[in-house]
């Protein structure tokens, strides 16, 4: 009778430690922009490392921010993953993000990939770059993004439409570089030497050049890198422009905590774990992109590029420019 009483307290005592244990995890909600095959693999290695529950929604970046707009004080969100710093630049200044006092991701993050006020950090990096023809453009021919807009490259020139936010923040950071009546000339300059209507995504800007209804256009890196993977003799190249002067255009996709997380610490924790490097290896690696913790390789493939300049302008412009930015391009009929 008292091993039985024994075996029932030691029963009592395990389930109880259980209990506790489960009720002191840690757990975060995460709403992400980012295709799931892409962040999937990240939560999984960080809930096994730390056995921290994430769970996740994915959805695009417009209606995400609806709805952490509408849930307000309710959400149970605690962090936002979303792509373009123009995103991101929104989402804090609707309210949405908090500032976050955080020495690891201060030096894992360089400035001009992060907010100023520190709402949201860059966790990869793409290059928007000019890609062109192996076949009938000689790279020594290309010079800056500016220089596009010149005869030289009359009716050779593809680009995709103004409606996505990668030119929007683009057009952005010209604006921040030229000021707004320089960048209008050169963004018409681009529309004066199109040689066809823009496309709907930066893959068919490259179908296009290979196709020879135009020889140049300006894309995302891992959109070439994808290109790539499928066809490794593919007839295109990247040129890193302007790197005499402001460097080459780059964004982010990123994150910040949300303002009414539940779980504001473990947030912390869990961001800064995406700056390490193994983390950074992992969230870059996976989509062809650029690792922003400078400690870390890229991928052989991405290496193979080679090294460029980026610009250094700080890609809250991206977010701050924007509304500009497309004013701009109606302006220029940049559609």
């Amino acid at each position: 009778m008292k091993q039985l009483h024994h075996l029932f307290i030691s029963i009592l005592l395990t389930l109880l430690l259980l209990g506790a244990a489960q009720a002191f995890a840690e757990e975060l909600v995460v709403y992400s922009a980012r295709n799931e095959q892409l962040i999937k693999p990240l939560f999984d290695t960080y809930a096994s490392e730390t056995g921290t529950e994430i769970t996740f929604i994915t959805d695009k970046a417009g209606p995400l921010l609806q709805r952490l707009k509408a849930e307000g004080k309710n959400t149970r969100a605690d962090l936002l993953i979303t792509v373009d710093a123009g995103n991101l630049w929104h989402a804090a200044q609707e309210g949405i993000l908090q500032p976050v006092d955080s020495k690891t991701l201060q030096a894992n993050i360089p400035a001009h990939l992060r907010a100023p006020d520190n709402q949201w950090f860059g966790l990869s990096m793409r290059a928007r770059t000019i890609v062109y023809s192996t076949v009938r453009v000689n790279p020594d021919e290309l010079t800056t993004y500016e220089a596009l807009g010149t005869p030289k490259w009359q009716k050779r020139l593809l680009l995709r439409t103004s409606k996505k936010v990668y030119n929007q923040s683009l057009v952005a950071m010209l604006i921040a570089e030229h000021g707004e009546a320089k960048a209008e000339e050169i963004v018409q300059s681009w529309v004066d030497n199109l040689a066809a209507e823009p496309f709907s995504s930066d893959t068919k800007v490259m179908e296009a050049i290979l196709a020879g209804q135009g020889d140049i256009g300006i894309v995302n890196t891992y959109y070439f890198g994808r290109l790539l993977k499928k066809n490794p003799d593919l007839e295109l190249a990247l040129f890193w422009p302007n790197q005499a002067n402001t460097g080459v255009h780059v964004n982010v996709s990123g994150a910040g905590i949300t303002r009414y997380a539940k779980h504001p610490q473990a947030a912390v924790k869990f961001l800064e774990w995406l700056s390490s490097e193994k983390a950074q290896n992992l969230f870059a690696d996976t989509n062809m992109e650029y690792p922003v913790n400078q400690n870390v390789e890229s991928h052989p493939t991405v290496a193979d590029w080679g090294e460029f300049k980026p610009s250094k302008q700080n890609l809250a412009s991206a977010g701050e420019l924007q509304i500009s930015a497309i004013r701009l391009m109606d302006r220029a009929g940049y559609r």
